[in-house]
């Protein structure tokens, strides 16, 4: 890890892995600000009027992957991340820890580079006097213009299969008609425009996978997908969510009962691969998925 400048901030800290970087805030958040082949565009979307700022009482954006509590309320998951972050090292882990919010639920981001990506484990901690419950949400908001995918459960035929396989969940301003959406049979996907209103849309990803293309590459998270009815929002380790500026990919951990001084924790493994395009058909898209491993 290196301290470097970046975006107006004068310290953040930058991780490697091979020819890929992850930047993470130090004065604020922490927010992984960029994900990216070094010296290549940012596969995250930033906040030009938020870069550089830190301090005070009102929420910012800023960009980037953070960690929010579920399931969503105002104020408490909007508790903005305006203050410098403690960092430290413990053995190939990076760790970045926010101060205690006023909710009394400490934030922290715990990051290793591996082959290829980098792991993050999300670790929610709980500093009141008595048990809270929540779930640690993954968000990774990325950079407009890209479209986002993930996967279909596998298809089979009525008379062998009578059960639902999975939640998919909407919201009251979620529309199946626009046309952003492509509804196939192996994958799901939705682009990023600048002349749309908010679409939303959650589900629960067996194979633990979604991804984004933009600017010629692919990124892509995975996240656990433990069989259990205590996923928020009926259900759902996974949701995305647009609008005019950025697309997110978000993913969730259980609903969980967390004792004092004890917390939850959520992992993610990213990804890049570079110089690749999503297919233009449905199979290709489910082909491209199920080649990820």
């Amino acid at each position: 890890m290196e301290v470097v400048a970046y975006g107006g901030w004068n310290r953040c800290a930058r991780l490697v892995s091979g020819k890929l970087e992850m930047i993470v805030t130090l004065e604020v958040g922490p927010r992984v600000i960029r994900f990216a082949e070094t010296g290549g565009p940012n596969m995250f979307v930033e906040y030009p009027e938020d870069m550089g700022k830190t301090g005070g009482d009102e929420y910012r954006s800023y960009g980037g992957h953070r960690l929010w509590i579920a399931p969503e309320a105002m104020p408490k998951t909007y508790y903005p991340d305006n203050n410098p972050v403690e960092v430290d090292a413990e053995g190939d882990w990076h760790v970045f820890t926010s101060p205690t919010e006023s909710h009394l639920v400490q934030k922290q981001l715990r990051i290793k580079a591996e082959r290829n990506g980098f792991e993050i484990e999300h670790r929610v901690y709980n500093r009141n006097a008595f048990a809270i419950n929540l779930a640690p949400w993954a968000l990774t908001v990325m950079a407009a213009g890209g479209e986002c995918i993930f996967p279909q459960p596998k298809y089979g035929i009525h008379s062998e299969n009578l059960l639902p396989v999975r939640p998919m969940v909407m919201w009251a301003y979620t529309n199946m008609t626009d046309p952003r959406w492509t509804w196939g049979r192996r994958a799901v996907r939705l682009k990023q425009t600048e002349n749309h209103e908010p679409q939303k849309i959650g589900a629960f990803v067996k194979q633990g996978l979604a991804g984004y293309a933009n600017f010629g590459n692919f990124y892509y998270k995975r996240f656990p997908c433990e069989p259990a009815p205590d996923y928020p929002d009926f259900g759902c380790n996974f949701e995305t969510y647009t609008r005019h500026d950025m697309l997110e990919v978000e993913s969730l951990g259980r609903l969980q009962t967390i004792e004092p001084d004890q917390y939850a924790v959520h992992v993610e493994r990213h990804h890049l691969l570079t110089g690749v395009t999503l297919p233009k058909d449905d199979e290709g898209c489910g082909d491209f998925l199920d080649g990820l491993g």
